[in-house]
């Protein structure tokens, strides 16, 4: 199969990847729906780039690790997914892009969703002549043991309830 090109062989996981990025707009090529299919099957989950290509690299050739950054970039601006970056040269990319803010691990490294009515911001500055408030992101740091670490790891939604 050629760069670009679209895929011919057709699972009920690529058909649900190829509906998604149509519906926002994306042609669905290989690596797309590769991609895809990793992200949005199964419950909400913060990847980064690096973390994603070691994912797929285990299981899909031809993949590159510029192709995942531009592909995870299209998929923020689409809408599909949400880009935080949590420290200099570090972001993760969130595929829950409902109203929510995070827990950030230091120590593990690990973003936990927090549900948006669990955080209030009761002020914020003027904007700038000419523009609004989009959305405001709130990533709380936080130190000490990362009690749910483990849970993360066998697979189980990052989510404080």
């Amino acid at each position: 199969m050629y760069r670009g090109q679209e895929m011919t062989t057709t699972t009920d996981s690529d058909s649900a990847a190829r509906a998604r990025l149509r519906q926002a707009g994306l042609r669905p090529t290989r690596q797309r729906i590769v991609l895809a299919r990793r992200l949005f099957d199964g419950p909400h989950r913060h990847v980064t780039a690096a973390e994603l290509h070691a994912e797929v690299l285990r299981e899909e050739a031809g993949v590159s690790l510029a192709t995942v950054y531009n592909t995870l970039h299209q998929f923020t601006k689409a809408g599909l997914l949400r880009e935080l970056v949590v420290e200099s040269g570090r972001s993760f990319f969130d595929t829950n892009t409902e109203h929510h803010q995070h827990f950030f691990f230091e120590e593990s490294g690990r973003l936990v969703d927090v549900p948006g009515d669990r955080i209030s911001v009761n002020t914020l500055p003027p904007t700038p002549p000419g523009t609004t408030v989009s959305r405001v992101d709130i990533v709380v740091r936080v130190a000490g043991r990362d009690s749910g670490a483990d849970e993360a790891a066998a697979g189980r939604p990052q989510t404080l309830e």
